[in-house]
């Protein structure tokens, strides 16, 4: 604990903050700032960094570009491998594991060791991991990486140590699972076909055991060569020779057929009786054509045979679909008898499995699901039902049913809000799926002690928004909202859609939520804003509409001349932005220049009529920025709501607009300049005439001067850019004030967009942005440049300025030095790292406020930063957050009770109230991207500033609590993770997590309370992730156990008759024949070995969970096994040097033996 006391002595040039070079922090003219009276700020911080430790919790949604899937039938859970080299196993809902390999190669295929706790998988490195699944986290045994041959095929037979591993060069080796080392026994290619075979195989496709015997190896080339292999005579029972390439074979259990699945959509069935010819071919979608023909089909990627007690065998397979039907979607086909059934899926098929009752091959199989996955989805059939329905999917795979475009993140919600959000959404779901449970259901899980409510939510590029119930490190969907509802539907051809936004126009970029008040916000890259309430009950609504012009007038749009240089301030007020408001203003004939230019009209048309809406979330109002002389509205940047004021703020980089929602009316609506008034921190030099304008057309022209690219590589973007909006650079002309010079009506316009963009792009899912660093001039580095020309410390600027409006937030605060009580204000932060301050008036009583109007005094304080401003948050001056305050929920659509109107409950937490010993007063602590300072209000004195990075910036930054305390926590644009005590700056936490590679991280990173954070790391998965020690050493209870001891079911009884007819399968000793005393050792250049970090690792992540010494012991009893089997290596080797010395000695003996002392 450390106490910090700081006497105040009325000058700000004393404090810290006048050391950092930046201007002035207590005026906008730099001069000395006077606190009211000199007080003592006397904070008990609590956090130190041993609170602090950073370490990935759970990853939700669907992995990522899927390639492998496996299945234990015993232990009954699935794991899929992934393209990027990620393995997730999934049991029971809550039994959910991500790891990840560290060469990060592609999955090819996964192998249960089943019922042993144990995954083997083989990856595009040709490298071989053996995974322990008996821990919660589980890690790599041991690794075997082949050095000359390429991995293609892997098979482990049921109960056996020994791994089958074919080769691209069409070998098989024999890989120890117990120690991971090759066994000398090889079957090379050229020993398994005949030696007059003139051509080579191909790569080995397909290996297993003959369910009969499994001294037989079946081995199938990509050729069309398959080879039965007898292990123990090293020699071939038959070899098949067809002319179509094969693709996957699946035996049936006796043992006596088996199946093949080949590239002419065919599938053959074959007799060991006589493999001279196919017992039968097919051509399950292939019709005889008219000359008889048979037409051409897609290859059948993957075949299943699997035999059923009391009815006809299933016949399961993917592909094979005929080529003449052009728009086919992808279809899994079952047969079953006579009967064929194609299930057509919405992706390709990667993979599929079919779930058995028994896990011995030579028992009747009993199919009774197929698990299918998909390049976007999974899902399970339930082959129990003649109609084969699909079973509920209880993991929230549908994450990216629509790009997600936004994400937010609530850890300490009301209790009640979550059941309620539940009882909503129950009622839309989807029907018609199977009555039975779903069949991945191993593993254990419990809800752990240290579990509270906790709320995701997404927003994504349909429009729609989801509310997710993430509490305990689950998952789960409770409620999904369509803000599209609220707009008419283009019509077909109609120009207003097509020119406006190619697709998207209804994508989300950020959404403000206060769980309190049940009021709901979102903002849309069509520049529109949608505010909502929620209702437990239906209502016939008309939605209000307001439009509001604010854009810059296209005569300020000037670049300056070379040879002005004369500071001076602009008049402000006569071109600022005004508010058009109205139930509806559709586009008319007038709203068109005679040009044909758009002007006054919205994006996108609200529904003018009333509309009928469900209970839940129910639009009350849709605000719609105007175009203006052709130019499109930028979109929005900034936005806050308060539901205790009823107001709703939001900016862009053109100025500020607040509403009152509960009037319906705008109350300001300003450009950035104007809202100075006298107070503009900048200099601005005077706007020249047009001789030197040009249309500049992107990022790269606007940085004129030539900087390195080092340099451009620690500028920061635009805020709005990385939060998913207007990607405006600050030195971008534009002003609201009065131009200089006088122009004629007959001048030339200036019109173009911006910064050179379209008027709307295709709403970038935050899964697909992509950063380039480096400066580049092509068209792609524009729209995804994470660059940006800016000095935000200089005192004056060289160029006219578009400056953004990047954060705002309601509070009580003080908006004047002298003031002595606390009002509502409105801080503003801009992308130039000033803060202004907005006191206003707002009528407390009921009916004065639904009738008087609220004032808004623009000539606040003004203070600076460097970079730009990202957060504002308010503590007392005993260090406690201060909470904004809200309006208590109540229904607006429930029944009216006449003996208790309905009255707005208001909860407010001034700053003067909680701290009588303290006197007036409160922290403000404003983060930036590059800097965080905390001022003390209202005296404006900037007590401390901390200079969070210079060679990066920060994209994230939030007030959090974390262990009964604040703090501020930063991620940087490098992949710094950094905390900061509050409000001394310390830092306590800086850990380089993660280095930024693509901007779906930048628009998805979100902290919240608890320690908690989350971020999208592919565009189907959410990872959260803790920042907290004691979440860290929670986290084992709070994770579910992958194995849990289970009795193997036991083989069936065989019967005499088939025991002694169908030969000796059980007396086939593998050890015998591949151990190192039969077959001798594998060539040590073929595969390396590499011990794995598993039991180390293990130990630790176990110790501190509740089974820890089970699984120390567990692990324990590995090592023990491998330093076992390294004394085995270490005596044979021994015994084998003993052998050759007893052999010499014995020589030496009998040489000597018969010669005379002397004759030595």
């Amino acid at each position: 604990m450390k106490k910090f006391r700081k006497v105040l002595d009325g000058l700000t040039t004393s404090s810290p903050g006048a050391t950092v070079g930046s201007p002035s922090c207590g005026s906008a003219a730099g001069t000395p700032t006077t606190a009211p009276t000199p007080k003592e700020i006397d904070v008990q911080e609590t956090l130190v960094s041993e609170n602090f430790q950073l370490c990935k919790t759970v990853r939700h949604g669907f992995p990522y570009q899927p390639t492998a899937l496996a299945f234990d039938p015993v232990q009954k859970i699935l794991a899929i491998g992934s393209r990027s080299g990620g393995v997730r196993i999934l049991g029971r809902p809550g039994v959910d594991c991500y790891c990840q390999h560290e060469s990060g190669a592609a999955v090819l295929q996964l192998q249960f060791l089943i019922n042993e706790g144990a995954l083997v998988s083989a990856c595009a490195d040709d490298t071989l991991h053996l995974w322990n699944l008996r821990q919660r986290r589980p890690a790599i045994l041991h690794s075997l990486k082949f050095n000359r041959e390429r991995i293609t095929f892997c098979h482990l037979p049921f109960q056996s140590k020994w791994l089958y591993v074919g080769t691209e060069r069409g070998n098989t080796h024999i890989v120890n699972i117990e120690s991971f080392i090759l066994s000398g026994y090889v079957i090379m290619w050229n020993k398994a076909i005949e030696l007059s075979t003139k051509t080579h195989p191909g790569p080995v496709v397909h290996l297993s055991d003959s369910p009969k015997d499994e001294g037989k190896l079946l081995i199938g080339f990509e050729s069309g060569t398959i080879v039965q292999w007898d292990l123990r005579g090293k020699k071939a029972d038959f070899r098949i020779y067809y002319d179509e390439a094969i693709h996957s074979v699946s035996w049936h259990h006796e043992g006596k057929q088996f199946m093949c699945s080949h590239s002419d959509g065919s599938l053959t069935l074959w007799n060991l009786r006589n493999t001279t010819k196919p017992f039968q071919v097919t051509f399950p979608h292939g019709k005889i054509q008219k000359d008889a023909r048979k037409e051409s089909c897609k290859p059948i990627l993957k075949v299943e045979y699997k035999t059923c007690r009391n009815s006809e065998p299933f016949v399961i397979f993917s592909g094979g679909l005929s080529y003449d039907k052009a728009g086919r979607r992808p279809a899994l086909t079952i047969m079953h008898g006579k009967a064929i059934t194609v299930l057509e899926m919405d992706y390709p098929i990667v993979e599929f499995m079919v779930l058995c009752e028994t896990p011995y091959n030579n028992e009747v199989q009993e199919p009774y699901a197929v698990v299918v996955l998909l390049e976007k989805d999974l899902i399970v059939v339930d082959l129990t039902q003649s109609n084969y329905p699909v079973f509920e999917n209880p993991y929230p795979m549908d994450i990216h049913e629509s790009p997600v475009t936004c994400t937010a993140y609530f850890a300490d919600c009301p209790p009640d809000i979550i059941p309620i959000l539940y009882s909503i959404g129950a009622k839309h779901k989807k029907t018609g799926y199977s009555q039975k449970e779903w069949p991945i259901s191993g593993g254990t899980w419990t809800l752990g002690s240290h579990t509270y409510p906790e709320i995701i939510i997404t927003g994504h590029a349909d429009g729609s928004i989801k509310f997710w119930d993430a509490s305990a490190i689950t998952l789960q969907m409770l409620y999904k909202m369509k803000t599209s509802k609220v707009f008419e539907k283009p019509k077909p051809g109609e120009g207003r859609a097509t020119e406006l936004v190619e697709e998207d126009p209804f994508a989300i970029q950020m959404v403000s939520w206060c769980p309190q008040s049940r009021i709901f916000c979102v903002v849309g890259i069509s520049a529109h804003i949608i505010l909502y309430r929620f209702s437990k009950y239906d209502a016939n609504t008309q939605i209000v509409s307001l439009e509001v012009r604010l854009q810059c007038d296209s005569e300020d749009v000037i670049s300056p001349s070379e040879n002005e240089n004369n500071p001076s301030f602009s008049e402000p007020g006569s071109h600022s932005p005004q508010p058009h408001h109205h139930h509806q203003h559709p586009a008319s004939p007038g709203s068109r220049t005679p040009e044909g230019i758009k002007d006054s009209i919205p994006c996108l048309k609200v529904k003018d009529r009333a509309v009928r809406v469900p209970p839940g979330y129910q639009s009350e109002l849709v605000i719609q920025l105007l175009w203006v002389d052709g130019e499109p509205p930028q979109q929005i940047t900034s936005l806050d709501i308060n539901s205790a004021y009823g107001l709703l703020a939001f900016g862009n980089c053109n100025g500020l607009a607040v509403v009152d929602y509960l009037q319906k009316t705008v109350i300001l609506c300003m450009s950035t300049l104007d809202l100075y008034g006298s107070t503009d921190p900048y200099q601005r030099l005077t706007r020249s005439p047009r001789r030197n304008r040009q249309s500049t057309s992107g990022l790269t022209e606007l940085t004129d001067n030539q900087q390195s690219i080092d340099m451009e590589r620690s500028k920061s973007p635009t805020s709005d850019h990385v939060n998913g909006h207007c990607t405006s650079p600050t030195s971008q002309p534009c002003s609201a004030g009065k131009p200089r010079i006088p122009m004629g009506p007959e001048g030339p316009r200036l019109t173009r967009r911006g910064p050179g963009r379209p008027p709307f792009r295709k709403a970038q899912s935050a899964a697909c942005m992509e950063i380039s660093l480096p400066v580049s001039h092509t068209e792609e580095s524009r729209e995804n440049s994470f660059t940006r020309s800016r000095s935000s410390s200089v005192s004056s600027i060289d160029r006219d300025t578009k400056e953004a409006v990047t954060t705002l937030q309601f509070g009580e605060s003080y908006g004047r030095k002298n003031d002595v009580l606390p009002t509502p204000c409105l801080w503003v932060g801009t992308s130039l790292g000033v803060v202004l301050l907005i006191p206003m008036s707002i009528p407390t009583d009921q009916e004065e406020r639904m009738e008087e109007p609220v004032t808004m005094g623009v000539s606040g304080a003004v203070l600076m930063l460097k970079g730009s401003v990202l957060r504002f948050s308010f503590l007392d001056c005993m260090g406690a957050l201060i909470q904004t305050p809200y309006e208590v929920w109540r229904d607006h659509n429930a029944p009216e009770d006449p003996d208790r109107p309905r009255r707005r409950k208001l909860v407010h937490f001034s700053p003067s109230s909680s701290q009588d010993a303290c006197g007036d007063g409160h922290l403000a602590v404003v983060c930036s991207e590059r800097q965080a300072k905390v001022f003390l209000m209202p005296s404006q004195s900037c007590l401390f500033v901390h200079n969070i990075t210079e060679s990066s910036f920060v994209l994230r930054a939030d007030v959090v609590s974390v262990c009964n305390s604040v703090c501020l926590a930063c991620f940087c644009a490098n992949g710094h993770v950094m905390t900061l005590s509050l409000p001394s700056l310390r830092p306590l936490m800086d850990v380089n997590y993660l280095p930024l590679t693509d901007m779906r991280i930048a628009r998805t990173f979100y902290f919240t309370n608890g320690g908690q954070a989350l971020y999208l790391s592919s565009p189907t998965e959410i990872q959260r992730i803790t920042y907290s020690q004691e979440m860290c050493d929670n986290l084992q209870e709070m994770l579910g156990e992958l194995f849990t001891p289970i009795e193997t079911p036991e083989a069936q009884n065989r019967g005499f008759l088939k025991g002694f007819f169908g030969g000796n399968a059980h007396t086939f000793d593998r050890e015998e024949l591949f151990g190192e005393a039969a077959a001798g050792k594998a060539s040590r250049s073929l595969a390396q070995h590499i011990p794995g970090q598993g039991g180390v690792e293990g130990m630790k992540v176990a110790a501190s969970g509740a089974v820890g010494e089970l699984a120390r012991a567990r692990i324990a009893l590995d090592e023990r096994g491998q330093r076992l089997g390294e004394l085995e290596e270490r005596t044979a080797l021994m015994m084998t040097s003993a052998e050759v010395f007893s052999k010499h000695a014995h020589e030496l003996m009998l040489k000597c033996k018969d010669k005379k002392w002397y004759q030595f």
